[in-house]
């Protein structure tokens, strides 16, 4: 899957006509992912509008355009993943039906928590969001940071370390 390099750059930088631009070139090479990816019990029509709406609320976090083509080829296997567990019932609990006492609001705890992350080095704080909120994988995360996977976990280790340490205080 071959994009223009300026289209990438202008797509990432948040140029929404670009952007645009960039998802009606790419589905087509996603539909074929997803024809190879997803299992015969998952709609591919499904992955890839699940995949193009990650992309286009994640295209500002990719670093380099040559990383594109494994960015996307990642997403829309790992929905492939997410529509075939979901079917067979091994989704996780939509919130509305966890436990009461676990939906409990404690606004103290998520402020502290906000505290935390945002007091961590760059380094670790893009390793942590990428990991804990944005649900990228180790692979995914070293490819998008262009690091290896044993330097991925490292960070996000010592991440986790400093947000715990900076909570206890």
């Amino acid at each position: 899957m071959r994009h223009d390099p300026q289209l990438l750059e202008a797509a990432r930088l948040g140029d929404i006509a670009a952007v645009q631009r960039l998802l009606v070139e790419c589905r087509p090479g996603l539909q074929r992912i997803a024809q190879q990816q997803c299992s015969s019990s998952v709609d591919p029509d499904d992955a890839v509008q699940e995949s193009l709406l990650l992309i286009y609320r994640r295209i500002g976090a990719l670093r380099t355009a040559a990383s594109f083509p494994a960015w996307t080829f990642s997403i829309v296997r790992r929905e492939c993943h997410r529509l075939w567990r979901a079917m067979h019932g091994e989704k996780a609990m939509e919130p509305e039906n966890l436990p009461v006492m676990v939906y409990v609001d404690r606004l103290e705890l998520r402020s502290d928590l906000a505290a935390a992350i945002q007091s961590l080095p760059e380094k670790y704080r893009e390793a942590i969001i990428l990991r804990d909120f944005e649900e990228f994988s180790i692979s995914e995360i070293a490819e998008q940071l262009l690091l290896t996977r044993e330097a991925v976990k490292s960070r996000i280790h010592r991440g986790r370390q400093m947000v715990q340490e900076y909570l206890k205080d």
